[in-house]
């Protein structure tokens, strides 16, 4: 057997033998990223204080330890609404950082895990153990249901659980139902939703929702979406309710208002907003929430929200529905024409955007050498890539042609020229009959 062998990189061995090298043949590395991602600043009577995250399957089956109420309670409207187009949501407590709910029997002392009002609902029964007369039950109780019982012959062998921490020495004391009190929610101010806006900027989402319906904090949001946007090439939309001075592609502005509450359609329109694929519209969409829609409006009142650049529902019989998925954009200009206005289209260029910032970040950057065959590999990832759009029907007439890759003023950069032809979705039909 010879001496020799392995991988290579020069040729340059001394010693006989085989040098192979298996490389796997050239291919694109990345495709479209996920949608249906939600960011929001909620009021919440229950719940961390830090952003966390919450996906559609455990706000179904773990609301009650995410957020103190049982997923039909009046309390989660919000959630659900969000959660009818939304698959993830990113949660911030506007309210957080208050009082903990807390309660002593005997030397047991039990206190809310979280700060809020939904602590002072919480009982501690307290018990003698039927088939134990050295043992104790210790039962957390909270709408009259057991959420945790724990048999123990000592104080500190108690360990805390989804809703309260245990602490103390000493003997038990029995209680029917000892309630915790004291629990109170943080004050909701701007320094809240500027820490808010100061910690959601490192996670990725499709869609940022603000609630409220203070002129101060909209600004602030649509601030800051510009600034991602326009500044740090982050692509995302803000939704709020009445805002289309914003006049802006990233900024929806939702016109109507519900019985149930001015602003609660932001929910659902930013849910849906972020499920929407890119290749889909909401145009026509029904609404398939819980809230009373008020959208009684005359032509004129519709026309005037269209042009004004407001997202309106409209009552089609008994369905309520979308009547155009369009955002606050009106400035029309040679460089940003009317297209801009279409969350369709807008869905279409913020995925190109973030998924090849994306794919150049994770794949590219500092891996590739700047040279002809670098370049190369990259204008065949973007048009895989685009190829990929065209063929779900989100863009169309895309060649080979469209993409050009050069060397840019530096030895690092590279320089990308692009041209894409979005598809939108049919709104207008114009129809000339003959009769014969």
């Amino acid at each position: 057997m010879a001496l020799g062998g392995g991988s290579f990189v020069t040729q340059n061995k001394v010693l006989p033998g085989a040098y192979i090298n298996f490389v796997s043949k050239p291919k694109a590395m990345g495709g479209l990223g996920d949608r249906g991602v939600v960011a929001i600043p909620l009021s919440l009577d229950w719940g961390s204080d830090d952003v966390f995250l919450v996906e559609s399957a455990d706000f179904m089956t773990k609301a009650k330890k995410i957020f103190g109420y049982s997923y039909t309670d009046d309390k989660l409207m919000c959630l659900r609404e969000l959660f009818c187009g939304a698959k993830k949501v990113y949660v911030y407590r506007v309210n957080g950082k208050g009082k903990k709910a807390t309660i002593t029997v005997g030397g047991l002392t039990a206190t809310a895990k979280y700060s809020g009002l939904r602590g002072n609902d919480i009982s501690i029964v307290v018990r003698k153990n039927i088939d134990d007369d050295t043992a104790y039950d210790v039962i957390t109780v909270i709408d009259g249901n057991y959420e945790d019982t724990q048999t123990v012959t000592t104080i500190e062998e108690l360990v805390s659980n989804d809703f309260v921490e245990f602490s103390g020495t000493g003997a038990f004391q029995v209680s029917a139902g000892a309630k915790l009190s004291g629990g109170e929610n943080g004050q909701v101010n701007g320094d809240k939703y500027s820490d808010f806006i100061g910690k959601i900027e490192a996670y990725d989402f499709n869609v940022l929702v603000y609630d409220g319906d203070d002129d101060v904090t909209k600004k602030l949001f649509v601030s800051f979406g510009k600034r991602m946007r326009d500044e740090e090439g982050v692509k995302f939309v803000t939704v709020l309710h009445d805002y289309p001075k914003a006049d802006h592609e990233g900024v929806i502005s939702v016109k109507n208002e519900t019985e149930e509450g001015k602003t609660h359609l932001v929910y659902w329109t930013g849910g849906k907003e972020a499920g929407a694929n890119v290749n889909e519209s909401l145009t026509n969409l029904i609404y398939d929430g819980e809230l009373t829609v008020k959208a009684t409006y005359s032509k004129s009142e519709f026309e005037k929200a269209i042009g004004d650049g407001e997202f309106v529902f409209y009552n089609d019989g008994e369905d309520v529905r979308v009547l155009r998925d369009i955002n606050t954009f009106t400035s029309f200009s040679t460089d940003k024409n009317s297209s801009f206005s279409s969350n369709r289209i807008m869905r279409v260029l913020d995925a190109i955007g973030n998924d090849v910032a994306r794919i150049f970040s994770q794949y590219y950057l500092g891996k590739q050498s700047n040279n002809k065959q670098g370049r190369n590999l990259f204008k065949t990832e973007l048009i895989s890539y685009h190829e990929e759009l065209m063929s779900i029907g989100a863009i169309e007439d895309f060649t080979a042609d469209d993409v050009t890759v050069s060397q840019g003023k530096e030895k690092t950069d590279v320089d990308v020229y692009l041209s894409v032809m979005p598809v939108d979705s049919m709104e207008k039909l114009y129809m000339k009959v003959e009769i014969i």
